[in-house]
């Protein structure tokens, strides 16, 4: 696997890198401040949707799509870099669920007219999708779903209950599985439907953080009419396609990047920041903890190279293994970050909205939702049972 770049892809990670040093000189202060503010404040969705609108103009969204589908046939390490880039100016502007998650996946299995629907407006930043996967009884065990789809003409009635759905208050369309066959069991049964929020029968409730943050809510799903062309692939053959949706989220370069930049922060802070009349950096068992989180964030870096050098090289599937790896990588070392900067600051990383707040106060938010980023998508065990069975073909332990 070759790390360096041709000369023309460190001209546009430079490009890339002078756009978002400027726009994010425009960023809401709170943005950063939370997890969930992105998705709580009127003021930082809207400054999510025009990024989003500028980096559509410049065919950023969709470097890799085909032209046709409002890409740019661009390859796929062109759209790396900019994720890389990104997350290291922790930038928004781009659907995480949409564009990240659902669009490649219909690239894959959807028929010309789904893509021709649903793959353009997301390009141009003009939809915003949610996931509606996880159940009240059924999150990491996704095959054991209960919603409820019957086919009546040409139109499938949904009914049931979803849990968890990040952003389905700002959501224009959410993907879902459903049950289409009740005489199979776990995966076997399940269709995978594209729904447009503004159908008649789904409530939105919020779910709020111990934070008091809104991102997540329950959907409830009442006599949902879903026109059968929304249902992609064939009936009861929705879970490959939802496992392909999984794969597509998790090269994790963005968290890597974006983990990188709060060191650096964390760094500074240490350097500045006296204790006993001595820098914080001084003391040695901080600056053994910056090392490891350094050396935690070199391996991601180089882990994620090796997703995307795999699904370059091998296709989407032979980088799966590593995918699920990469994933369970990301969000605990975000985890650890997130515990070690409240531990260096002590009682004042527990302060928010004050003038003597570090960061703004944005690590004692943090540290009440980032446990969530180890369960959302599949928890670690999860991710780890995967690498055994998919990489390693040692037996399944469920």
């Amino acid at each position: 696997m070759d790390f360096q770049y041709t000369p023309e892809q460190e001209a546009l990670r430079k490009e890339f890198d002078d756009f978002f040093r400027e726009e994010m000189k425009s960023a809401p202060p709170e943005l950063e401040s939370s997890m969930e503010s992105l998705f709580e404040i009127d003021h930082c969705w809207e400054f999510h949707k025009q990024l989003g609108k500028k980096l559509a103009a410049r065919g950023w969204i969709a470097m890799a799509w085909p032209k046709e589908y409002g890409g740019r046939d661009a390859p796929l390490i062109d759209q790396f870099i900019f994720n890389e880039v990104r997350g290291y100016h922790r930038a928004q502007g781009t659907d995480p669920i949409g564009v990240g998650m659902l669009a490649p996946t219909l690239l894959v299995t959807a028929n010309d007219e789904q893509k021709k629907e649903h793959l353009p407006p997301m390009a141009r930043a003009e939809r915003d999708w949610c996931q509606l996967w996880s159940e009240p009884n059924a999150g990491s065990d996704l095959a054991c779903l209960t919603t409820r789809a019957v086919r009546k003409g040409d139109e499938y009635i949904v009914n049931g209950q979803k849990i968890w759905t990040s952003g389905a208050h700002r959501a224009d369309w959410g993907m879902m599985l459903a049950r289409t066959n009740p005489e199979e069991k776990r995966s076997r049964g399940l269709s995978f439907f594209l729904v447009d929020m503004k159908t008649p029968g789904i409530t939105v409730n919020p779910l709020h953080s111990m934070a008091r943050g809104h991102m997540f809510n329950e959907v409830f799903l009442d006599d949902v009419r879903v026109p059968a062309r929304n249902r992609v692939g064939e009936e009861n053959q929705g879970w490959m396609a939802s496992q392909m949706t999984s794969n597509f989220e998790r090269s994790m370069i963005d968290l890597f990047s974006k983990a990188k930049r709060d060191l650096e922060d964390l760094v500074q802070f240490c350097k500045e920041t006296k204790w006993n009349g001595k820098p914080l950096a001084d003391d040695p068992v901080i600056r053994t903890k910056l090392a490891q989180l350094a050396i935690d964030i070199e391996a991601g870096f180089a882990f994620s190279h090796s997703v995307v050098w795999n699904q370059i090289t091998g296709g989407l599937m032979t980088a799966a293994p590593l995918a699920c790896g990469a994933k369970f990588m990301a969000t605990e070392l975000t985890q650890r970050l997130t515990y070690e900067a409240c531990e260096i600051m002590g009682m004042y990383g527990q302060v928010a909205g004050s003038k003597w707040a570090p960061f703004r106060g944005k690590y004692i938010n943090y540290y009440q939702v980032v446990m969530g980023l180890n369960m959302g998508g599949g928890t670690s065990e999860i991710m780890r049972n995967l690498v055994c069975s998919l990489a390693l073909g040692l037996p399944r332990s469920w």
